[in-house]
């Protein structure tokens, strides 16, 4: 009796890639019944087919991976997954078996001793051709086992990640560590918990993965970035793409049944980290929020900052550590907690990031690290080494621009070009809507001591000038309050000369702090109480150089415009790298030096 037509031929692989099928006709291959609960008590699994493939069929094989089913004296068993595969000629067509295979021993080679291209391999399938029942089988007792006795998951077929979808629960995959992020907790009207994630890949793709509570304690000191796991029993719902940018359409949460157990013997197939470096001079092209790989050494570091935000209460640690490459740039990466307290700050590590996130701040790029970040020291690759060569031979000293260096708000002038105090008047440099930044080599010639400072509200968030009631109270038009006290602020006019032109700068307190070695109340105070000590503070910064980053706009008062220069930051001149900027500068106006 013939059946011809009656199934959906190819029906399975339009449902499998997402096409909307209707009232499609398969034959069910096998059937199996699976624990249920409510109104799904009674739930069978089914292997069912199309009829498409059938025995002699032709197939070339376009996607695959390896796993390895079993290991032992002998050797190590295989099993073949094809991922995707086109029809060469139907099994109607051919009608004959070709050549004289012989089945694969579990040593790799033919059971009748010669290797031979028509050996079958033991092969299953997955993606948009259904599976065996034999695979399915096989899959079912090997998680059985791992579930009832805790046995090694290495015995186990394993599954590709791109093939996992939230109707299978019985799998087991084998998988390298991308990332792990720090244990974050929350507390809220609902309770209180802690949570980490890590982001997992193999040859077929990445998933990331979360454990929370009891697993969070129970695997989060077990798991470590760039090391392969066996994972399973783990429930995958939709990927929640607001916080996540892995190329997959699920992600995983781990349950009281999962079994994590670290692979000892990985195989080549398994692929490792892969790297996507940007040159740091590119970053300033980056748009903020843009997640990208980044490789460089650590020129220098700040010291620990421990402070207490001010929205949470809690106490945070950070550092700042700059990192230079071979485009001859520098870029500020922010590090937090652990990350900024670990950090080795008595040598210059090679610093490898994957997954950094671009921030944008005045006009100026920095990195920072996020939860799907990676961040290595001195990692044994081919581009650390290579870094590392061009550091200690010297390359830093042509780092001349930072990346990072703040130049204003959006639509301004973004460079921080070198100029000289005529270049910017030839250049007309801050008549524009926007105010202009330039940097410039200056010795500070004058000071106006004498209003360096002025007494100021008292309050964190306010720094408004207070008026002096005559009464021992000082009072504040912002905040509209009256208090017995007032700390200073520094508001320093300084003259300030390059070898072209002089020009009078402003410089706020932070900026002032700085450059004086002074704080606002000790300034204020000698100049108060004792004016030798006061002119001696000022005297020390006299004649001295600093490199300028300097904000220009010309501004209005009454009818009158004057151009208003304020420091935005100031430097001690390392001349090292300024000789090296000189250098650069004679070669590019005479063309010696250039190959």
């Amino acid at each position: 009796m013939s059946f011809n037509g009656l199934l959906s031929t190819g029906c399975i692989a339009e449902i499998m890639r997402g096409v909307e099928m209707e009232k499609s006709v398969v034959q069910i291959l096998g059937s199996k019944r699976i624990a249920g609960s409510g109104e799904q008590a009674e739930r069978y699994r089914l292997l069912i087919s199309d009829g498409q493939l059938a025995e002699f069929t032709v197939i070339r094989i376009d996607r695959f991976i390896t796993s390895v089913v079993n290991r032992n004296e002998r050797g190590e068993k295989r099993v073949l997954i094809i991922l995707d595969l086109t029809v060469v000629k139907p099994g109607s067509a051919v009608g004959v078996k070709i050549g004289n295979p012989q089945p694969l021993t579990e040593g790799g080679n033919p059971s009748g001793g010669a290797a031979s291209s028509g050996a079958p391999a033991r092969t299953e399938s997955a993606g948009a051709v259904s599976n065996g029942s034999s695979y399915q089988n096989r899959l079912n007792s090997s998680v059985s086992a791992s579930n009832n006795t805790q046995s090694s998951l290495q015995e186990s077929l394993t599954h590709p990640i791109n093939s996992l979808s939230p109707y299978q629960n019985k799998w087991v995959i084998k998988a390298r560590v991308m990332s792990k992020s720090a244990i974050r907790t929350w507390s809220n009207a609902k309770g209180e918990g802690k949570l980490f994630s890590m982001d997992i890949m193999d040859e077929s793709g990445e998933i990331r993965v979360t454990a929370f509570k009891e697993q969070c304690d129970k695997f989060y000191d077990m798991i470590e970035a760039d090391k392969v796991y066996y994972i399973t029993k783990c429930q995958l719902k939709p990927a929640n793409k607001q916080y996540s940018t892995l190329k997959n359409d699920y992600e995983m949460t781990m349950s009281n049944e999962t079994i994590i157990q670290e692979c000892k013997d990985v195989d080549a197939s398994m692929p490792g980290i892969q790297y996507n470096f940007v040159p740091i001079s590119q970053i300033t092209n980056m748009e903020a929020n843009a997640m990208i790989d980044v490789v460089g050494v650590c020129k220098e570091a700040s010291e620990l900052n421990t402070f207490t935000a001010k929205s949470s209460g809690r106490e945070l640690t950070k550092r700042e550590v700059t990192m230079v490459d071979s485009s001859n740039a520098a870029v500020q990466l922010t590090l937090w907690g652990a990350d900024a307290q670990n950090f080795p700050t008595s040598t210059n590590p090679v610093v490898v990031v994957k997954g950094a996130r671009v921030t944008e701040f005045g006009g100026g790029k920095s990195l920072g690290l996020v939860g799907g970040s990676v961040m290595k020291l001195n990692p044994d690759i081919d581009v650390a080494h290579k870094i590392r060569g061009w550091y200690d031979n010297g390359g830093c000293d042509a780092v001349i621009n930072s990346v990072s260096t703040r130049t204003g708000a959006a639509g301004g002038s973004y460079s921080t070009e070198w100029m000289t105090f005529h270049e910017t008047k030839e250049k007309n440099l801050g008549h524009g809507d926007k105010p202009d930044y330039f940097q410039v080599k200056a010795l500070v010639h004058n000071i106006k001591s004498g209003n360096a400072v002025y007494k100021a509200c008292p309050q964190t968030d306010c720094n408004k000038k207070v008026v002096d009631q005559d009464n021992g109270q000082y009072r504040c038009e912002k905040c509209n309050a009256d208090f017995p006290n007032f700390k200073y602020r520094l508001l320093v006019n300084m003259l300030v000369g390059d070898w072209t032109s002089n020009r009078w700068v402003t410089v706020f307190t932070e900026l002032g702090e700085q450059m004086l070695g002074k704080t606002s109340q000790e300034i204020g105070d000698a100049l108060e109480y004792n004016k030798d000590e006061a002119e001696q503070i000022f005297s020390n910064i006299s004649f001295a150089s600093f490199i300028f980053k300097l904000r220009t706009k010309v501004e209005f008062y009454g009818d009158a415009a004057r151009n208003k220069t304020t420091a935005v930051a100031a430097t001690p001149v390392n001349h090292k790298e300024y000789n090296a900027y000189l250098v650069k500068n004679i070669q590019e106006l005479t063309g010696i030096g250039k190959n």
